[in-house]
């Protein structure tokens, strides 16, 4: 027996419907705000990814410049960070396979003088000012015996070299005649002193020169050290006027331009520059505004290093660069900086993104092979896994090009064996299009691109100079000596931190120039000191033809 509901009576249908529509509106309406609500996080989870993805490249940045020290950059060891050096020193005591910084002593050279070099030790002096007898000995070093009553066996030597330094005050007395006009002449002090007053003599001078302009000492505490020295007080005032002296009469001889034109007349130079703290560097004098860009010691060096010449530039804008060298028509070794590319004669390859061509006079540029391979072995050290290992393919090829070189010219040949030479070249040239092409499009921080790719590109662009080495065995394949030369000028600002104005830089700039080629001269400090002081000071001759 079946029962049969009542079917809803129309009021009860309207009712379902409408209670049903509702709910379709409010699921609707839940739906649209749940999709907004997705599109949101949607939103904010690319934005975050897009954030993860910058810090982490960023991060990686971070962690290559903070590892990063002399053995894969342009930092110098004495700034580098607690973990470059580090890594370094544990380096070197696993003994890798030298692949530590280049600036570091190899870890299987022995310390001191290595064969083949000449060495500096003393030499008797077969004529000495002064010998003294020594009472004989009293008893035997072997038994103890004593001697008193034993025979003559002859006579050794010592000799003890040494400088006297005595306080010593010389007072000229001055004739004076007079002339038939009425007028007075004295003369002239030996010393060049005033008449009627009192000066310094040369040795004193030679100190506090040498103090601030070597030892990098502030003017105050090289007149302290003068005095600690000598027994002679002297002031402050008196060291600072015996550099402004110095520099005057270098001046005056016209040293400087004496030195730029026997360095334009040599065939091979290397460049480097630094920056350097000066407290109110140069201004305008059209408007008196500070010039932009930051103070820089530039250096010229003959790769001989036999001359040399420091100049202060007020920026490292490429003209103040290039002013120093526009004249030069020899070779080049650089670093590889971007001002000394348009002393090149004008060509497309390095001056088609310049608005105004300025062409040099330079018969070929080679960049430092040093710092490309500190710069590969940087790229080396970047991920992931081995795609960077190009760079290290560059460096190994560098250096055997440089041991081949070596090889050749003690050999007495004009150059690398061709064959060996080709098969370098196409290994170099093979690393460099797969360092081009793993990191053409690798992300990196601040939407620049790799340095791996950076530097591959630099060195496809620039290859001919990275090899000039090997075509012309006159040249060196670093630019070493230009780094040796504007060290000073790094010592000088760790020990006394800055210069006062561009003035005072470029005396130094002068007086260190003057003192560190006479010296390579054969002259001694005081020697060089002494003779521009008095009014001949040694100037530079020109290369021979």
């Amino acid at each position: 027996m079946f029962v049969v509901s009542p079917s809803p009576g129309p009021e009860v249908v309207e009712r379902l419907r409408a209670a049903n529509t509702r709910l379709r509106e409010l699921l609707a309406a839940r739906d649209a705000e749940l999709a907004a609500l997705r599109e949101q996080k949607d939103t904010q989870n690319a934005d975050l990814q897009v954030a993860l993805r910058a810090l982490t490249l960023r991060v990686a940045e971070l962690e290559r410049q903070l590892g990063s020290g002399s053995d894969d950059s342009g930092t110098p060891s004495s700034k580098e960070p607690i973990a470059a050096k580090a890594r370094r020193k544990s380096d070197r005591k696993s003994k890798r396979d030298r692949d530590t910084s280049s600036r570091e002593r190899s870890a299987d050279r022995s310390r001191g003088g290595q064969p083949g070099h000449p060495g500096r030790g003393l030499v008797r002096d077969p004529d000495p000012q002064q010998r003294e007898q020594v009472a004989s000995p009293q008893e035997c070093r072997g038994c103890g015996a004593g001697l008193d009553d034993t025979g003559d066996a002859g006579t050794a030597w010592s000799q003890t070299w040494d400088v006297k330094v005595i306080p010593w005050r010389t007072e000229y007395l001055l004739p004076r005649r007079k002339c038939g006009c009425g007028t007075t002449t004295t003369a002239c002090p030996p010393s060049g002193g005033p008449v009627n007053g009192i000066c310094y003599g040369p040795v004193l001078n030679t100190a506090a020169i040498a103090l601030t302009a070597f030892g990098n000492v502030p003017t105050e505490r090289a007149a302290h050290l003068v005095g600690m020295l000598t027994g002679q007080g002297v002031s402050a005032g008196f060291v600072d006027r015996a550099n402004a002296r110095l520099a005057g009469q270098l001046t005056g001889a016209g040293f400087a331009e004496a030195m730029q034109t026997a360095l334009m007349s040599e065939p091979v130079l290397t460049a480097d520059e630094s920056p350097v703290e000066v407290v109110s560097p140069a201004t305008d004098p059209a408007t008196g505004e500070v010039v932009p860009g930051a103070p820089h010691v530039m250096v010229l060096r003959t790769p001989d290093e036999r001359l040399v010449l420091l100049s202060a530039l007020d920026s490292r804008r490429h003209e103040d660069v290039m002013a120093s060298l526009m004249t030069f028509t020899g070779y080049l070794i650089v670093d590889g900086y971007g001002a000394y590319l348009k002393l090149l004669p004008c060509t497309r390859q390095h001056n088609h993104a310049e608005k105004k061509c300025v062409s040099g006079r330079l018969a070929g540029l080679q960049q430092c092979c040093q710092h490309v391979i500190r710069r590969c072995r940087g790229v080396a050290k970047l991920g992931p896994g081995g795609l960077q290992s190009w760079a290290t393919t560059v460096r190994t090829v560098l250096r055997e090009a440089h041991e081949h070189t070596d090889t050749a010219r003690a050999g007495g040949h004009n150059g690398v064996d061709p064959e060996i030479l080709g098969a370098l070249r196409e290994r170099y040239d093979k690393a460099v299009t797969s360092g081009i092409i793993h990191n053409r499009h690798r992300d990196w921080d601040a939407g620049g691109n790799h340095p791996g790719y950076t530097l591959a590109t630099w060195l496809r662009e620039h290859a001919e100079q990275v090899w000039l080495f090997t075509h012309n065995l006159n040249l060196d394949w670093t630019s070493n000596a230009a780094e040796r030369g504007v060290k000073p000028a790094k010592r000088h600002q760790a020990v006394s931190g800055y210069w006062q104005n561009d003035q005072t830089l470029a005396r130094w700039c002068l007086i260190n120039s003057y003192l560190t080629t006479a010296r390579n001269h054969g002259l001694t400090v005081l020697d060089a000191i002494t003779r521009a002081l008095n009014g001949y000071p040694w100037l530079p001759q020109h290369a021979p033809a």
